[in-house]
């Protein structure tokens, strides 16, 4: 007698097989929806506890976008629906599309990662001639030259200078470290980098750009000016915060001359295309724009950040954190963190990849506030699974309020200052004048109407007017409210012969060093 399997008892296998491959696909898709949910439970709940206007989430995993919406309004006063098509500054989530754009002309062959900058930027000039001399294409993507962080960003902040002319002045520049012996993120390094994809290949950063990834992507709502923006539908206001904290909308300013630095504006659903060639290393829907080989220099440790005891103790799974080529690299819970941030005068914004698990987020918001940071961590532990995962949001909140509690316990120690009845030792004539830096160019203070003005000349739309506040020092009262301008004061230094000789602005703005502009007074 031989065993033999019937007909229907093969068709009843046959369904047994099928039922236990389907079962686990339609488990794990389960999963996933209820993640989702909760997901958006979490970032509705978190957007109105930071009291942010609007925010958009993208999320891609496997290669699908499996989650994509929006939150919030356009405006805080005008109103407008966020979805997952509005419109944001991303800001320096540009520089890993500069980065990526430099690969494909690697892999093109005309040029090589460690190729001198000065062979293709030859008017290029740093504080020392070797480093001039020696400085490569990694080392313009890594924010390893010897700047100290944001060193030299007034130069384009508001400024008529066009890349060129920024490239020339930074020359005046000094480092705080020494050459590829430190970090201090660059803002400069990427506006050259964008000049050497147009020595290149003859085509200006924005069209490269447009060319090489937004229409093979078919990113066809993504823009690299605020200047193209005029006449679209469904672009998010920007954001500052008031006297109290709370914020207030704004309008876009075009910088064209840091546009590779950080020129970028899109939506989740646009940028969710990027995220896609990112995670596939570099093909998109089968078409390769840049190699594999590329993709992985690019997330590539090429210059080590030092973890610091407080985010040790805030995050043991950290155990790395480096720059990468227009990324930044660190490990978590085992797991290797490809990601940047971005922060536009107004909206703040921030893209995370975890390759292992093909999962990328994207989160942009119309706000200066830091939310975007605790909803990606979220995201992350609930794909990860973390077990007891924490409510980023919720301590983020609760460091922020202690920090401004101890601020407020410091400032109420100090003896309150009693309002002075004096006034200025000379006539306010003898503060006139053009005061003149090296790095920067010209400052004028006049007399109008019985008030001084001060008027930095690169920037027409950086001005105001001084109000006296001690000795020689005044105070600048910003004639645009920009949410990027923190209070500043003019201090006007003496020479030898007691005359007025200098002019220096002190303010306390983690954005811009005001302090690099050393001003001499000239006439």
């Amino acid at each position: 007698m031989t065993n033999q399997t019937t007909p229907k008892q093969f068709r009843l296998l046959l369904l047994l097989l099928v039922a236990l491959l389907v079962q686990p696909q339609a488990w794990a898709q389960q999963r996933t929806s209820a993640t989702l949910q909760k997901l958006d439970a979490y970032y509705q709940k978190a957007l109105k506890a930071w009291d942010v206007p609007g925010m958009a989430i993208a999320i891609v995993k496997d290669d699908s976008v499996i989650f994509s919406k929006g939150y919030g309004v356009l405006n805080n006063k005008t109103g407008g629906q966020v979805d997952a098509n509005t419109l944001f500054g991303i800001a320096s989530n540009t520089k890993a599309y500069t980065a990526a754009a430099l690969a494909t002309l690697v892999d093109q062959g005309k040029l090589k990662w460690k190729d001198k900058v000065k062979d293709y930027v030859p008017y290029l000039q740093l504080y020392s001639p070797y480093v001039t001399e020696n400085l490569t294409i990694e080392d313009l993507l890594s924010h390893r030259v010897g700047f100290k962080t944001f060193s030299g960003d007034l130069l384009w902040y508001n400024t008529t200078y066009s890349r060129p002319e920024i490239i020339k002045r930074m020359r005046y520049l000094e480092p705080v470290y020494g050459f590829r012996d430190g970090y201090g993120y660059s803002n400069l390094m990427f506006i050259t980098a964008g000049e050497v994809i147009e020595r290149v290949t003859g085509k200006t950063w924005e069209n490269y750009i447009k060319e090489t990834f937004l229409q093979p992507l078919g990113m066809s709502r993504t823009y690299t000016s605020v200047n193209d923006l005029k006449g679209v539908q469904n672009v998010a206001s920007p954001h500052g915060f008031d006297a109290q904290g709370k914020p207030y909308a704004t309008t876009l300013t075009a910088w064209d001359n840091w546009n590779p630095a950080a020129g970028i504006f899109t939506s989740v659903n646009q940028d969710a295309q990027w995220l896609r060639l990112q995670l596939n290393r570099g093909t998109y829907k089968g078409k390769e724009i840049f190699s594999e080989e590329s993709s992985r220099n690019m997330w590539q440790a090429h210059n080590p950040i030092p973890v610091s005891k407080q985010a040790e103790e805030n995050i043991p799974s950290t155990h790395f954190a480096a720059t990468g080529l227009g990324w930044f690299v660190s490990d978590y819970e085992g797991h290797k963190l490809v990601y940047h941030g971005g922060g536009h005068e107004g909206m703040n914004s921030r893209t995370v990849l975890v390759p292992e698990e093909n999962l990328g987020i994207v989160i942009l918001t119309n706000s200066m506030s830091s939310i975007m940071t605790p909803l990606a961590n979220y995201t992350i532990d609930q794909f990860l699974e973390v077990e007891q995962s924490r409510d980023w949001s919720q301590e983020y909140l609760d460091k922020a309020a202690e920090a401004k509690k101890a601020a407020a316990e410091e400032a109420a120690k100090k003896p309150k200052e009693k309002k002075r009845k004096s006034k200025p030792a000379r006539e306010l004539s003898a503060y006139t004048g053009t005061y003149h830096s090296q790095l920067y160019g010209n400052a004028t203070v006049t007399l109008q109407n019985g008030k001084l003005h001060l008027q930095l000349e690169p920037a027409p739309a950086l001005n105001g007017t001084l109000s006296f506040l001690e000795h020689d020092i005044f105070n600048l009262d910003w004639k645009n409210d920009f949410a990027l301008l923190h209070p500043t004061n003019v201090r006007f230094l003496t020479g030898e012969d007691g005359g007025i000789a200098q002019l220096r602005l002190d303010s306390d703005n983690p954005d811009f060093h005001f302090d690099e502009l050393k001003f001499e007074k000239v006439k």
